[in-house]
């Protein structure tokens, strides 16, 4: 089940590079299911579909992103009718936000203790039992949001699982890039789209029967992934001990490493202060004096740009290039939003929005270092206290540049989330520079993308 928000990655083609080369099959591989065919060179997103597998996961991905995204929509609407409270109505969107360091620091163990096609489809259904259980007349307001509480905890086990899996299914060299760079484009596509997809179910059906459908996606997907995916074995053996102390460990051995923490950083940092502008939008539609319209395009503009720039890193750019660009486009993106201290008309506001979007491209590089400093063994974990720790940073930047906006105009809450976030920026990439080992970074880059980037 996929997290609505999660971050887009990248994607290379460079007909000279050794990327092009065939991805070898993962070893680990369980033995219990017939091999699979090595891996097609990689020569853009179209060869992640000539893995049969990964079509499985991408379509299941689709539906529980679907899922996600109307049942919060639908959700939300349900209980504004119950209640008529706005803070309510409100509260049930930022539950989506809140239990997410939960789940991925007390149930991170999941992904690496049991076998991941396990995982994703016990996640699926117990997503699909908490909306279904949401549709009965007689769930209270306090017992749905309760549910919803549940799905969001779940997210970042299953988000974590599926991208630990997508390293097994193509590999961890350059079709592992482009499958995450897709999955996050579709995930930025649905934010545009599913919203809408949303409205369009809530004109036809009630919120109950909107959310009634999305139960259904949540089964497919599970259907899915049971039937579609390989019986891989548990990463760590699925070794007895409690669970949330295992996770806990997980998380202090992945955050103890001085490298793999300057990486996580580098995912967690930019999304905190990147929302100022989306959290603000509204009222910086208001102070500039713009409606509903203009609005959307403030809400549009930033997705847009991201999913243009992703698209044109993963399939002009070699694997090369693109490690080169991650440090300099990390430092520089955030910068754009200065421009909001002179509160510039639409256009301007839109250009800057676009620009900050297309910079969050150097997520594509980022995704290879990370997933080549992961020990197999924390694969799981890392990834989902990953997810966890993106989303609820995202949360916490929405409600500082709210609680900051209740004092200071607009447009200089905005200016400064660029300005500080920026700062931030221009230290961590110094820490990710100064974690770097040369030597391997050497020996990688002239070797390809089949070996992993360590660049950063």
């Amino acid at each position: 089940m996929a997290a609505a928000t999660q971050q887009a990655a990248p994607m290379p083609t460079d007909p000279e590079s050794t990327a092009d080369r065939d991805v070898a099959d993962d070893p680990r591989d369980a033995t219990d299911a017939p091999s699979l065919p090595t891996p097609p060179a990689s020569r853009g997103y179209g060869s992640l579909f000539a893995v049969p597998e990964f079509r499985w996961v991408f379509v299941a991905h689709l539906l529980s992103l679907l899922g996600v995204v109307v049942s919060e929509l639908a959700l939300t609407v349900l209980v504004y009718g119950l209640t008529g409270s706005p803070l309510l109505s409100a509260l049930t969107f930022a539950l989506g936000f809140l239990p997410y360091l939960v789940g991925g620091t007390l149930f991170a163990g999941v992904a690496d203790r049991y076998p991941a096609r396990r995982v994703l489809v016990v996640c699926d259904l117990i997503c699909a039992g908490c909306v279904a259980v949401m549709v009965l007349p007689g769930t209270p307001v306090g017992g749905l949001l309760a549910l919803r509480c549940v799905v969001a905890a779940v997210s970042p086990v299953f988000t974590g699982t599926r991208t630990a899996t997508l390293a097994d299914i193509l590999g961890e060299g350059d079709l592992f890039v482009l499958g995450r760079s897709l999955i996050r484009i579709v995930s930025q596509g649905a934010l545009l789209a599913g919203y809408g997809a949303g409205g369009v179910l809530l004109a036809a059906l009630s919120p109950r029967g909107a959310i009634t459908v999305t139960a259904v996606t949540f089964l497919c997907s599970a259907v899915l992934l049971r039937f579609g995916t390989r019986d891989r074995p548990a990463r760590s053996g699925g070794g007895g001990g409690a669970l949330m102390k295992e996770s806990l460990a997980g998380a202090r051995t992945v955050l103890a490493d001085r490298r793999l923490r300057a990486l996580m950083l580098l995912f967690w940092v930019p999304p905190m202060f990147v929302v100022a502008p989306e959290a603000l939008a509204a009222p910086y539609a208001d102070e500039i004096g713009v409606g509903t319209v203009a609005l959307g395009l403030l809400l549009c503009a930033m997705p847009v740009g991201q999913i243009v720039a992703e698209l044109y890193v993963g399939t002009a750019l070699s694997p090369r290039l693109r490690a080169l660009i991650v440090l300099p486009a990390a430092a520089v993106g955030l910068l754009p939003l200065v421009v909001y201290g002179l509160r510039p008309g639409m256009a301007v506001t839109v250009a800057v929005l676009v620009l900050t979007g297309a910079a969050s491209a150097y997520v594509i590089g980022l995704d290879q270092w990370f997933v080549a400093a992961v020990p197999e063994t924390l694969r799981g974990r890392a990834m989902t206290l990953l997810t966890a720790g993106m989303m609820t940073l995202q949360g916490v930047g929405m409600a500082l540049a709210g609680l900051a906006a209740e004092f200071l105009p607009v447009h200089q809450v905005i200016a400064a989330a660029g300005a500080i976030g920026t700062l931030c920026l221009l230290l961590l990439v110094r820490e990710v520079r100064n974690t770097a080992d040369t030597g391997r970074i050497r020996t990688e880059v002239r070797d390809g993308a089949d070996r992993h980037m360590t660049s950063g």
